[in-house]
Order: structure tokens, then C-alpha cells, then sequence
């Protein structure tokens, strides 16, 4: 511990904090707009100066170490001036199109020009750079307009190993692109969105599809029918100021309904089923001497990930669709059939913690009744908006149940929204079958927790498997590398697009810096999701009823001629742009 004081005041904090940490220790928040914990920590805003004793200038919190006896003053004549100033000549050169914005009210900027009382019209005003949008790419629309340089989005692109963004030009010319100012759709991007839910402003954000939501909701002729994936329920009310980690699930039932789809429905029970298909899929490749390890196909984001830059790789994938995907395939064959709905005016909307999702539905090999297994997927935040857009007061709704029989659905399903959850949930039932024993205790805490990489070994019936984890792209290519080495000792892998899994997808309700910074915000996520688990009477996929049902009725087995045609896919290899 150092001693040293903040404003006056004496405080102990850890050695090698930062001011900005040791002030957060003393209860003061300095502000920032660039600083973002272990992604970015450049110190290049200049929001967040502070008056240190001695020092011949301000200097920046966000990087700059406390010292034993260190005098800092915070809230100064000085730094008000400096920090006023500085919104003035960001806001210069900015759209302030603040209105029509996404992100009104939830803007970095908009919140301390407030705090700061920054005008409309500064004494810094001049040229303006008119930049066009970037909306190539099927998730995002790029809007330079609204950048403030603080690189965020470039730091969060290069954290997944991916870098297909920076910047570009020099000086007053400097912007935020692609190399050679090429459009997203022809760079490697992979459609995470960890830059969406790291920019501090409108500069990127989704693709907005809550008209067409609307617009199938109301037409007469349109069956629609709307899946929640199994993080929602621990995200979703944090858009309407509720505490991290509450699961909202009946709430978030009860205003889909209000929002007049015909079904409301839960991807969960999909992610059951893809664990019956992927857990088959292993168990024939071990005894029939397939591809090992095999990978997990859940994430569309690593999928397009192994594409572009382990395109030799591409057979280690499993074959299964996504849970969203499986979803949609059953709802337009098997409940299309039961119910005597044509296909063709059933639209299935997924409800995602990610951004990729609109991408993967347009892939080939996701239309397995000649129309696309999903129509439409919209984010956590977009749902949200509907939710707002509709009057809907989401805090003081009831709880509702999901419709069945697609509402049914287990504890290992609701866990696949965090990193090693499906990895957890597969194991359940392949340990069951491979040793014909019922499984005493379910819970494999060893593939847990928010590390990038994790690895656990279990002795099943007198054999020894060995598994890994990875979550966001850069750990991915930690395990690839090994299978493509040929050092792998793994048999089985999951692999998540997302840093922490889907908990923390491109898609989910951004939170400020402050709580980035502060808050374990992956691990409250989580906790909702293993909570939801362990209160769950069934905690095994294929003990669930409904799935069972499913394969008796519809596609007679895991792995079966039928299931392979609903419910598999293929992949293609991309270039690496």
C-alpha cells in the first residue's frame, strides 16, 4: 500500500494503482472517454487530467502511477477548465444529431457535455469532414460522423485477434476504417460487435431490424414467432435500469407477448437439442475414427472465424446448426407440420446476445424447409427498444411462462450463455452415456469461470478425456494453433466468439466505462445464468420431455438421416483479407 492524498484527503490504496483507480478507492470518479480496463489504456482523450503537486502540467489519470505521499487534486478550477475545453474540440467536428441517435442517453459524450455544460455551438466550430456510412457489412452500420478518435472500437478489434480496423490518414484528416478505407464487407471481420458494445458514442452501431419485426407482427397473413436466447434473461434489464445479474426471463416473456407475437418461445430448448445432436457427433467420431478434437458450432462468430483464418481447419467444426438455427429449422418443419402452417408465412425472430447472428442468418445451409431457418435477428439492445417503442413499462410487468411445448427446456441449456457452458452441458449427457451410470453430482465447475483459455481432464469409464475452453477469438488461436501443430491432446473443445461467452456479446445492453472498469460485469451475468441452472429440476438436455418427444415423433434419432437434413450444416473457406 502507498499513502497519498486525493483533494485534501489522506487515503492508503494498492501500490502500482493508477490516480484513476486510487480515486474510484476513495469514492470519486474522474471521468473518461478513452480508458477502457486491460482493452485500451492510451490516455489519449485527455478527459480524465488531474492536478498532481509538483507536476509542471495536468496529467492523465487513466495511466499515470500513484507514489508514496502523492498530492492529487481532482475537481480543480484548472482541470474543469481543461476538461470543458477538451469536449469543446471533440463536439467541433461532431454530428450532433443527438436526437435521432441511437445512443441519446446512453452516450459517453452527451453525458459530460451535460456535467461539463458544454454548448451546442462552441467557439471551436469550423470545418466539418463528411464522412459517409459504412453499412456493407450485415450486422453494423459505421458512422464516422460520430467518432471521437478514442479508439476503443480498434483496441476491442485488435483484443480478438482480428485487427481489420485502424487509423487511418493523419492529423486533422485521421479517421477510424478498414485498410485502404475498404468497406467492412470485404475485410475479415467476423461480426462480433465487440466494437458496438465498447464505443463510448452512435459512431457504430447494429443493424436496426425492429421494423421488420413490427412490420411481420402486423401483417395478418404472418405466423411470427420470437426465440430468446439463454443469456437475455440475465442482460435484458439492465436496458431499463435494473441490477446486473437479475434474471428477467418472466418479465421479458410477459412484454414479448405484449408485443403481439403469435409464440413465444425459448431458444433453450434448442440449445438441449443441439447438445443430443453434438454429443452424438463426438461419440461417432471417437468410434468411428473421425475428425478430432471437434470443435463446438455454436458461436456464429468463431465460425466465421475458423473460416477466415483456419479455412484447413474447418472439418474439426461440428456439423450442428447453432441453437438459434436448430430453432428455427424445427419450427418451419416439425410445428409448420403440426400446426398446418405453411412455412412460408411462419416468421421465426431470434432475440441474441450477438450481432453475428444476422449474419449467420443468411449463410447457405440454413434454409432446411426451403425458407430460411430464421427470418430476423435482433439484439438485446433492439428488443429493448421495442419494448420502449411499444409503452411498454417492462419493470412492472408479471412473470409469464414460455408457451409449450418449446418453452420447456433445462439447467444445462439456460448455462450455455456463459463461456464452458456448453461445453458443461455436453458433458452431462455424453459422461451419461458413455458410462450408462446417472450422474451423481452435474455440476463441472472445472470448466467455469471467465479465464480466455481453460482445459479440464475427466476419467470416464476407465478413460481419460481431455477438454478446453477458449472465449474470444485471440484465445481461439491459442487452440488452433495447437490442432494445426498437431500438439492438441484435446478431444473436445468449445469455442466462443464473445470474451466470457455470450453474456458479453456484441449485442448486449452497453454499459458505461465506469462499470467496464469496476465491475465484474461478465461474472454477474454468469452467476444469473448458474443460478437459473441450479434451480432447475432438470438440469440434463436429454432428460428433457419435449426434446424426446421431438425425436419420437419427428426425427427419430440423434444423428439420423432426418436430423442430419434439419438440423447440420456446412462451411466455406474464406479468404483472409
Amino acid at each position: 500500500m502507498v499513502n497519498i492524498k486525493i483533494n485534501d484527503k489522506s487515503y492508503s490504496v494498492p501500490k502500482g494503482s493508477t490516480i484513476l483507480e486510487a480515486a474510484r478507492y476513495a469514492g470519486i470518479e474522474i471521468p473518461t472517454l478513452c480508458y477502457l480496463k486491460d482493452i485500451n489504456e492510451i490516455g489519449a482523450c485527455r478527459i480524465c487530467m488531474v492536478e498532481v503537486k509538483g507536476a509542471r502540467s495536468l496529467v492523465t489519470a487513466c495511466v499515470f502511477p500513484v507514489n508514496e505521499g502523492m498530492e492529487i487534486y481532482t475537481n480543480t478550477e484548472k482541470v474543469r477548465h481543461s476538461r470543458k475545453m477538451t469536449l469543446e474540440l471533440i463536439l467541433s467536428t461532431h454530428d450532433r444529431k443527438c436526437l435521432s441517435c441511437v445512443r441519446s442517453g446512453n452516450c459517453e459524450l452527451q453525458k459530460l457535455c451535460k456535467e461539463f455544460g458544454v454548448e451546442d455551438e462552441g467557439r471551436f466550430d469550423g470545418e466539418i469532414i463528411k464522412y459517409d456510412f459504412d453499412d456493407s457489412a450485415a450486422h453494423m452500420v459505421r458512422d464516422n460522423n460520430k467518432c471521437i478518435l478514442c479508439r476503443r472500437c480498434i483496441a476491442a478489434c485488435d483484443q480478438q485477434g482480428i485487427s481489420v480496423i485502424g487509423a487511418n490518414a493523419r492529423g486533422f484528416d485521421t479517421h477510424v476504417s478498414s485498410a485502404f478505407d475498404k468497406d467492412l464487407a470485404d475485410v475479415s471481420c467476423i461480426s462480433c460487435g465487440q466494437c458496438i458494445v465498447n464505443c463510448p458514442t452512435g459512431a457504430i452501431v447494429e443493424k436496426d431490424d425492429t421494423a421488420k419485426v413490427f412490420a411481420a407482427i402486423n401483417d395478418p397473413e404472418k405466423f411470427v414467432i420470437v426465440q430468446t436466447a439463454p443469456s437475455i434473461r440475465a442482460t435484458l434489464g439492465e436496458a431499463f435500469g435494473m441490477h446486473i445479474g437479475t434474471n428477467v426471463e418472466g418479465k421479458m416473456v410477459a412484454a414479448l407477448r405484449r408485443l403481439g407475437f403469435d409464440k413465444v418461445f425459448d431458444t433453450d430448448f434448442a440449445a438441449d437439442l443441439t447438445i443430443m445432436e453434438e454429443a452424438n457427433e463426438l461419440l461417432d467420431r471417437v468410434q468411428n475414427g473421425g475428425t478430432l478434437p471437434m470443435i463446438t458450432s455454436c458461436s456464429p462468430g468463431w465460425i466465421k472465424y475458423c473460416e477466415h483464418y483456419y479455412p484447413d481447419q474447418i472439418g474439426h467444426l461440428s456439423s450442428c446448426k447453432s441453437p438459434q438455427q436448430m430453432f428455427g429449422a424445427v419450427m418451419k418443419t416439425y410445428y409448420a407440420e403440426k400446426m398446418g402452417i405453411d412455412p412460408k408465412n411462419m416468421v421465426v425472430v431470434g432475440v441474441m446476445p450477438c450481432t453475428a447472428k444476422k449474419f449467420e442468418t443468411k449463410r447457405d445451409g440454413q434454409s432446411a424447409s426451403g425458407y430460411p431457418d430464421v427470418d430476423i435477428a435482433i439484439t438485446t439492445r433492439e428488443l429493448a427498444r421495442m419494448i420502449e417503442t411499444a409503452g411498454i413499462f417492462f419493470k412492472h410487468l408479471p412473470d409469464e411462462k414460455f408457451d409449450m411445448p418449446f418453452g420447456e427446456s433445462t439447467g444445462a441449456s439456460t448455462i450455455f450463455g456463459a463461456s464452458g457452458g456448453v461445453m458443461e452441458a455436453a458433458l452431462r449427457t455424453a459422461v451419461e452415456k458413455l458410462t450408462g451410470k446417472e450422474l451423481e453430482n452435474v455440476d463441472f465447475t472445472e470448466v467455469r469461470g471467465m479465464q480466455g483459455v481453460k482445459e479440464a481432464e475427466y476419467d470416464v469409464a476407465g478413460k481419460k478425456i481431455k477438454v478446453a475452453i477458449a472465449s474470444g477469438t485471440k484465445n481461439a488461436k491459442v487452440l488452433m494453433d495447437q490442432i494445426k501443430n498437431g500438439t492438441s491432446e484435446y478431444l473436445f473443445i468449445e469455442i466462443m466468439g464473445c470474451p466470457g461467452g455470450c453474456i458479453n456479446g456484441g449485442g448486449q445492453p452497453i454499459q458505461h466505462a465506469v462499470v467496464h472498469n469496476f465491475v465484474d460485469l461478465k461474472a454477474r451475468r454468469a452467476e444469473a445464468l448458474y443460478t437459473a441452472d441450479r434451480n432447475n429440476a432438470v438440469r440434463k438436455s436429454h432428460e428433457n420431455e419435449a426434446i424426446k418427444t421431438l425425436y419420437t415423433e419427428y426425427l427419430g434419432k440423434p444423428g439420423s438421416h432426418k436430423a442430419h437434413e434439419i438440423l447440420h450444416t456446412t462451411y466455406i473457406a474464406r479468404k483472409k483479407y
